[in-house]
């Protein structure tokens, strides 16, 4: 195998990505909380419920997961449902796999696993500054938040119904996606930004609206790929300055 850890400077990236995911960490903190203290009250052990955070490692799949238990409904409905949502991680790891193409793909399979949708984002922006995505930056953006989410799991669980407050009365579970509506916001000078964003936020109000929760995430995902695919591309300004101007 080779060697993955750049000869210099490799504590450094991996500082800097444990700083990028600071954040990350906090701001999903309570969310993992609230998760395992709602796992506990439908009907899930405490074992059980650290055991889902290990395995999915995806917040709003692991809700879909607790509601359709609730429901008592087919294993195989309750797999695909999580598969739905998940659906877009897919996406992710297709475009991330075009900047680190000197990864193998056993470090793919393995650092993929830990690629969420703030992981995803930070690695796109350190793309877009010019900085290339090392294995040490992205496991020390990703590593930290892992091990958070599992040991809040642990502790919603144990002591969410004696420790937390009603979530949803102080407007806690909207923490998370506050989070996510700001890494969204923070690549809108990207070109066709804005029209992907809304044709994707379209599609997912319909589709929650008359397909139901967890099918708009997918259908929105889609949406805004399919625009982003069929909007033309930006013309790129060497190509422009290879034209020599006409003289007579």
């Amino acid at each position: 195998m080779p060697n993955l850890l750049p000869a210099v400077g490799w504590k450094a990236d991996l500082w800097r990505g444990v700083q990028t995911g600071v954040p990350i960490l906090l701001a999903s903190a309570p969310f993992a909380v609230l998760f395992g203290a709602m796992s506990v009250e439908n009907g899930l052990t405490i074992a059980e419920a650290t055991l889902m955070s290990a395995t999915i490692f995806a917040g709003a799949s692991q809700m879909v997961g607790l509601e359709l238990f609730g429901h008592r409904v087919a294993p195989w409905l309750i797999v695909f449902s999580i598969f739905a949502v998940n659906f877009r991680h897919v996406l992710y790891s297709a475009a991330l796999g075009q900047n680190v193409p000197h990864w193998s793909p056993v470090t793919k399979a393995i650092a993929f696993f830990f690629l969420v949708d703030p992981v995803f984002a930070e690695s796109e922006r350190r793309v877009e500054n010019g900085r290339p995505v090392t294995l040490v930056w992205y496991m020390g953006v990703a590593l930290p938040m892992y091990g958070a989410w599992i040991l809040m799991s642990w502790i919603g669980a144990e002591f969410g119904s004696r420790v937390m407050p009603d979530a949803h009365a102080i407007g806690l579970d909207f923490l998370l996606p506050l989070y996510f509506l700001g890494l969204v916001m923070g690549f809108r000078n990207r070109p066709r930004w804005l029209p992907v964003v809304i044709v994707s936020a379209a599609a997912s109000i319909l589709a929650y609206r008359y397909i139901g929760s967890p099918w708009h995430v997918t259908v929105g995902a889609i949406a805004g790929v399919v625009l982003a695919a069929c909007l033309p591309l930006r013309e790129e300004p060497a190509a422009l300055a290879d034209v020599e101007p006409a003289t007579t």
